[in-house]
């Protein structure tokens, strides 16, 4: 009996992979919120999830961050290595208590107090992240996790932002990447219809006393001036203090944004000699 449930779940893993977006190139589009069950098929195990690494940065002034394996987007101009592509292909499943040891572990090293997880969106798998959440809420070594997101199921589920929304330590970055639908959809590949949900998760977080700021990527070789103005007014229309101490984002050419950037039918190389 569990030799064929093992077989039936592997033929359905392989033709969910038949389908599975990897990169985009021009017009392509899907829904976010299959992607995301597709992804978390890949990457979320029993309540555990797919990390590639854990170490230290110097972003926020140094942080310890879990680097996990999948996301729900597929923005062209994004930094991440190749495993948010081929998530089957990379990382090895960890639990919410072995994650949150190795993020500790990784504080305690590198003498920092911050904490994150990145590398992909950590708003998948949320059993896992709430678990992990609440295990860091315990440890003393971490002052503050900052849970960055592309806002997509925060935005799709609220009940997502109510739970995050009592834990102390957490405060979250929401990234968003297009001032109108058909950008959003040019640049992420997830259906227009689809919008939306960034700035309801900014709503719904505000709504909920999360703390939270917002950024966007506004470089000006990718959003042109009139929408990156349509966007900050988007967001006023939220709240004015947001919009005022908007995070703005710019394009660095890492490799995965490279590669990205050719199979998506830009010149990276033209690109990056443009001054943003």
């Amino acid at each position: 009996m569990g030799s064929e449930q093992g077989t039936r779940e592997g033929l359905e893993l392989a033709r969910a992979l038949s389908a599975y977006p990897r990169m985009i190139r021009r017009g392509d589009k899907f829904d976010p919120i299959h992607v995301a069950k597709q992804t978390e098929r890949i990457v979320c195990r029993n309540g555990a999830r797919k990390y590639t690494a854990f170490y230290a940065t110097g972003v926020y002034g140094g942080i310890a961050t879990g680097y996990v394996v999948g996301c729900c987007l597929r923005c062209f101009f994004c930094w991440t290595d190749i495993s948010r592509d081929f998530p089957e292909a990379y990382g090895r499943c960890y639990t919410a208590e072995e994650a949150c040891e190795n993020i500790v572990k990784a504080a305690r090293k590198w003498r920092v107090s911050k904490a994150r997880i990145s590398g992909g969106e950590p708003t998948l798998c949320r059993k896992h992240l709430l678990e992990l959440l609440e295990l860091i809420e315990e440890r003393d070594e971490v002052k503050l996790f900052i849970l960055e997101t592309n806002g997509i199921l925060f935005g799709a589920y609220e009940s997502y932002v109510k739970d995050v929304a009592g834990l102390k330590k957490v405060y979250v970055r929401v990234s968003l990447k297009a001032g109108e639908p058909g950008a959003f959809e040019a640049r992420t590949g997830a259906s227009r219809e689809f919008f939306e949900l960034p700035f309801r998760a900014v709503k719904a977080l505000l709504d909920h006393n999360v703390r939270f700021h917002v950024a966007a990527m506004t470089d000006p070789r990718i959003m042109p001036p009139e929408e990156r103005r349509r966007l900050i007014e988007r967001l006023a229309e939220i709240d004015e203090f947001l919009a005022v101490n908007l995070e703005e984002e710019v394009c660095d050419p890492y490799e995965g944004t490279l590669v990205r950037m050719q199979f998506y039918g830009l010149d990276p190389i033209e690109f990056f000699g443009r001054r943003p």
